[in-house]
């Protein structure tokens, strides 16, 4: 097929990777709601630091030079055309489907940018901070709090039994001890009642163990749905399995159809979600429709090798972080010293081809 029409739909990781790699092998067209590209495992440093962000947050034309970005909602998937929220058609013959989690950002770069600095006066002007969630989300933002603001009162409230359940016992154990030793309040197996806020301003919370918590702000970093409602009513309504991610097959195609694929946190592998396995399943896709856009044997098509690994660093402020390795678990500077620095912008921003200076 000469120059075959693709489209990617979410400027993710998993998105922008696979658009990168295809765009001078067809006619490649991504669309994403918002002009840039966002490190998602780095935006809790833009808000201890907004100047950060100017690094995390790279717009899409700055990689994606050899194909169209259509900033706007697919709203619709028919058998050859992507509709989006404008009412524009756009004609595929083959489709990437990498819309991620729900997770609403503003448009533009700038927009983004002035959130983070909301985020960070709201910060530097409390004395006392609620974080919600325990999760590698809740637990990076309150050592990145913790470490940039020892003075400031966080208490984190997590509704299970331990900290980062995703991990084994010995890394949140490890963790529950690191963020107590930063003199964060650790609150396990609560909730907070946040319908009795009464508004916006509100600094008084209750737990469901009925613990009053005084808080100048508050920061919710609870798990976030996948972005998949909108497929229901689309030719894909009958690949989404229960939880609402897209069933795959083996070479990353949706079940059923010999043209789409799916990449990232959208699809239904066992997998943990993590930036670098997104990385490695845009990669194993790309390699595919490569193959089956030149018109080769799909009995060669690359099988995508599932990852058991329950490996995983979460990053303690700038210089910390826990390590959950293959023989061993460990904390502080040794795995600080792989993430939490950088926290791998530099790596990302050099696999897109950007050049490190923003240049405006």
């Amino acid at each position: 097929m000469a120059n075959p029409k693709v489209v990617v739909i979410g400027g993710g990781i998993a998105g922008s990777y696979i658009a990168k790699s295809l765009q001078f092998h067809s006619n490649l067209t991504l669309i994403d709601p918002k002009e840039y590209l966002e490190i998602p495992w780095a935006s809790l440093r833009g808000m201890v630091e907004p100047g950060f962000a100017e690094r995390s947050l790279i717009q899409h034309k700055d990689y994606l030079t050899g194909s169209r970005l259509i900033v706007s909602n697919a709203v619709d998937i028919r058998e050859s055309e992507v509709l989006t929220s404008e009412g524009r058609l756009i004609p595929y013959d083959y489709l990437v489907i990498a819309t991620g989690h729900a997770d609403p950002l503003p448009k533009t770069r700038a927009d983004r940018l002035k959130q983070y600095q909301a985020e960070n006066e709201k910060i530097k002007a409390a004395q006392s901070i609620l974080i919600v969630g325990g999760g590698p989300t809740g637990v990076e933002l309150a050592g990145e709090i913790a470490v940039d603001f020892p003075e400031k009162k966080i208490t984190l409230v997590h509704n299970g039994y331990r900290l980062l359940e995703f991990l084994g016992p010995k890394a949140s154990k490890k963790t529950l001890d690191w963020l107590t030793s930063r003199r964060v309040e650790v609150k396990l197996e609560q909730t907070v009642n946040l319908e009795d806020v009464a508004e916006e301003g509100s600094k008084v919370f209750k737990t469901s163990a009925g613990e009053i918590i005084k808080a100048d702000c508050l920061f919710l970093c609870t798990g976030k749905p996948l972005a998949s409602s909108w497929l229901k009513n689309t030719i894909l309504g009958d690949s989404l399995d229960d939880n609402g991610s897209l069933v795959v097959d083996g070479n990353l195609r949706v079940k059923g159809r010999k043209n789409i694929f799916a990449v990232g946190d959208i699809t239904n592998i066992k997998e943990m979600k993590q930036g670098h396995l997104a990385k490695k399943q845009a990669s194993a896709a790309a390699k595919n429709l490569k193959l089956v856009m030149n018109g080769g044997n799909e009995s060669k098509m690359v099988a995508y090798k599932v990852s058991s690994t329950t490996k995983a660093i979460v990053s303690l402020g700038r210089h910390d972080a826990v390590a959950q390795l293959h023989l061993t678990t460990m904390i502080g500077l040794v795995p600080g010293l792989l993430k939490s620095k950088d926290l791998y912008v530099g790596k990302t921003r050099k696999e897109l081809d950007v050049d490190s200076f923003l240049l405006h």
